[in-house]
């Protein structure tokens, strides 16, 4: 077996790397006298110990299961993400679908609160539209109604008095009389804002329940803070007297004279003021009672009434 040098030794070491590298041993001779040294050359390669037989593997088969741990990681990893990126994203949307529906129901919410906002103003503004209206309207009568319109009695003047026999309509024989008269008075209206619309009942003369004559008066308008003169013709044509016309025509004192006759005058006056329309219309009532003597002597001459009348 022939030694190989050190050359051939460096020039085969890297033509072989499966193989682990040659070693050489050198040990001195058992003969004392031989000084050379005998190199012996120790061709069998030593075992590889197992750390340097997995070194010869270990990158290639290290890498190859870092990525397979890798890959086998990450496909979980990767389908854990996907899935919670779905979860995330049902999240998100029913996030938004539940902040839809919370905006819908407070859109919802917000419409009917201002609709019964609404309704509540308009129902207040009526009510207090109301009340101050008959507030008002309540003033309005008050203050009217301390407003009265007065009447006057001025004079009353017979023109003429006749009793003669006669029929009446059944053709029974009685004493009949005809009176002509005329009323004066004076209609004063003391409202300061509104005018008023004046009618009057009858004006009758009688005699012990019996009417003489009787007479109507026009109706008419009198504007405010003013007054008019008012003439009634109060007359009686024919009126049949029954049992009482000896007790007219003469007295135990004078026979064959017509004494003075006792005779009222009445008759009422209904006012009516249209303040606010027909919602405000305040009603006046004066009731007229008169005493007057009818004397035959004194036709055509005016008897003053201002101090025989009542009002009521």
């Amino acid at each position: 077996m022939h030694a190989k040098t050190d050359s051939e030794v460096t020039s085969l070491a890297p033509s072989s790397p499966a193989r682990a590298p040659a070693y050489f041993v050198q040990s001195p001779s058992h003969d004392g006298g031989d000084h050379k040294t005998a190199t012996s050359f120790h061709s069998t390669p030593a075992t590889s110990p197992p750390r340097h037989s997995h070194s010869s593997v270990g990158p290639h088969s290290r890498d190859s299961s870092t990525r397979f741990s890798a890959a086998t990681s990450k496909k979980p990893r990767g389908l854990a993400g996907a899935h919670e990126k779905v979860a995330k994203g049902k999240n998100d949307w029913m996030k938004e679908v539940e902040a839809i529906e919370e905006e819908g129901l407070l859109d919802d919410d917000e419409m009917y609160r201002s609709r019964n906002t609404k309704r509540w103003y308009c129902l207040a503004f009526i009510v207090g539209f109301f009340v101050l209206f008959t507030f008002f309207a309540l003033i309005l009568w008050g203050a009217s109604r301390s407003q009265k319109p007065r009447v006057s009695m001025k004079s009353i003047t017979f023109q003429n008095f006749i009793i003669q026999a006669g029929t009446d309509a059944s053709l029974v024989p009685t004493d009949m009389s005809t009176l002509n008269s005329t009323v004066k008075f004076t209609y004063r209206n003391t409202g300061t804002f509104f005018g008023i619309h004046v009618a009057a009942t009858p004006f009758d003369l009688t005699y012990n329940q019996l009417t003489l004559a009787s007479g109507d008066m026009k109706n008419f308008y009198q504007t405010r803070k003013s007054q008019r003169s008012v003439n009634v013709v109060v007359l009686g044509n024919k009126v049949p007297l029954y049992g009482g016309g000896p007790s007219l025509m003469s007295t135990p004192a004078k026979p064959n004279s017509i004494p003075p006759i006792p005779l009222t005058l009445s008759f009422t006056v209904r006012s009516r003021a249209y303040v606010l329309g027909h919602l405000v219309k305040p009603k006046f009532t004066i009731q007229v009672q008169c005493s007057v003597k009818l004397d035959a002597n004194k036709l055509n001459k005016p008897i003053a009434l201002d101090k025989s009348c009542q009002y009521f």
